[in-house]
């Protein structure tokens, strides 16, 4: 493996969407300069004032082409643009020589430069946020918590969910609160799921066509799984000897949002791209979001496993925040655990190549016990 390329210190922090929160202002705190790039200027500093971090960063007119005039070897490029953009970054950073770090899923596009980003010296760090990325980190350490409790090499089913889920703090006839544009919220709606239940892998075309009730601490929820599951057991460091009877990823909202959604699902069935994006809108402009809302945020990992002896183990996390009048709770929860890989980055601790929030069990643990120093509060039950 090539040797880490120095970290310089700088960070060029992209967009300034709604996942962008307070996990900015930690990296005015220890990043040696910040930049934050936004649509214009005047976008950007008003952005950095809102904030309170006027004269702590320095705003900038987002362009790929003024990204790259102004990336220096060593320096971290955070991106919170969509993420089909991700890839054309990442490709700016290995020409440039600069570290690369996201919130989200790892995409084919990004893989494809892993291998010269490696060789080069730098960082790529992914799915770094809430969902990708805290919910990995209580999925590990729940696997790895349960496998000392059942022995190596003990046979074992258990059943593994995660739902997570930003809904309005304070409920509302649509049961929902867009934290995210609705162009992808309707995209995610629209994209197969797969999972393992009863034992197999099972896949739907319609994601909420398979809503059900899911109670967390005594209240009620409804659950749906999204994107691709299967993968993470590899991930997630399951023992080959432990079967699945349940292991699905998926997203949590309040309970009756099946039945108000019921018009948009309708949509969704029948409509082609230029009617999706033109809901989308529609949407945005019928629920928008405004500064005196107040968001909440819901992550729920919970596994329980049973040994061919008869030893049980049971372990769940819970993270529960709503937001307050300087943050939203999914800007918290996003930004943040964020910020602390971009902390991992300028110090020098991750390696060169592809890291993920949460690759090992050890990892976990630490970065758990620096996001409870952050202020992103969740408890951990375990029972046996």
């Amino acid at each position: 493996m090539s040797d880490l390329f120095p970290a310089s210190g700088t960070v060029h922090w992209v967009g300034a969407g709604l996942s962008t929160g307070s996990g900015l202002a930690r990296l005015c705190e220890t990043a040696g300069r910040v930049r934050l790039w936004h649509r214009t200027e005047e976008r950007a500093a008003e952005a950095l004032s809102v904030r309170g971090l006027t004269g702590r960063a320095e705003p900038r007119a987002y362009t790929l082409e003024a990204l790259t005039a102004e990336l220096a070897p060593g320096d971290v490029v955070v991106s919170m643009l969509p993420a089909p953009e991700h890839a054309g970054l990442l490709a700016v950073c290995v020409t440039r020589r600069a570290h690369f770090a996201c919130s989200s899923y790892v995409s084919d596009a990004v893989l494809e430069q892993v291998p010269a980003a490696t060789e080069a010296g730098l960082v790529v760090l992914t799915e770094a946020g809430l969902d990708p990325g805290i919910d990995h980190l209580f999925a590990h350490s729940l696997v790895a918590r349960a496998r000392e409790a059942i022995g190596e090499g003990t046979a074992a089913s258990y059943s593994l969910t995660s739902y997570c889920g930003g809904v309005p703090a304070e409920p509302n006839d649509f049961r929902y609160r867009f934290s995210w544009a609705p162009a992808g919220v309707l995209g995610a709606l629209r994209s197969p799921a797969r999972y393992i239940e009863d034992g197999a892998e099972t896949t739907v075309d319609r994601p909420w066509e398979v809503t059900r009730r899911h109670v967390v601490e005594g209240e009620a929820f409804e659950v749906y799984p999204n994107r691709d599951s299967v993968p993470f057991v590899a991930q997630y460091e399951l023992p080959p000897e432990w079967k699945p009877r349940t292991f699905v990823r998926g997203t949590l909202r309040l309970e009756g949002w099946l039945r108000a959604w019921e018009p948009v699902f309708e949509e969704l069935k029948r409509g082609d791209d230029e009617r999706i994006a033109a809901l989308a809108q529609e949407l945005a402009a019928a629920y928008p979001t405004t500064d005196a809302d107040r968001d909440r945020v819901v992550l729920a990992v919970s596994l329980e496993v049973s040994g061919a002896n008869g030893q049980t183990w049971t372990g769940s996390y819970l993270l529960d925040l709503v937001g307050d009048e300087e943050e939203s709770a999914m800007a918290r929860c996003v930004s943040r655990p964020l910020a602390l890989g971009v902390r991992h980055i300028l110090d020098g601790s991750l390696p060169p190549g592809l890291s993920r929030a949460a690759e090992t069990a050890v990892r976990s643990s630490e970065w758990l016990r620096e996001l409870a120093l952050e202020g992103v509060e969740f408890t951990l039950r375990v029972s046996r």
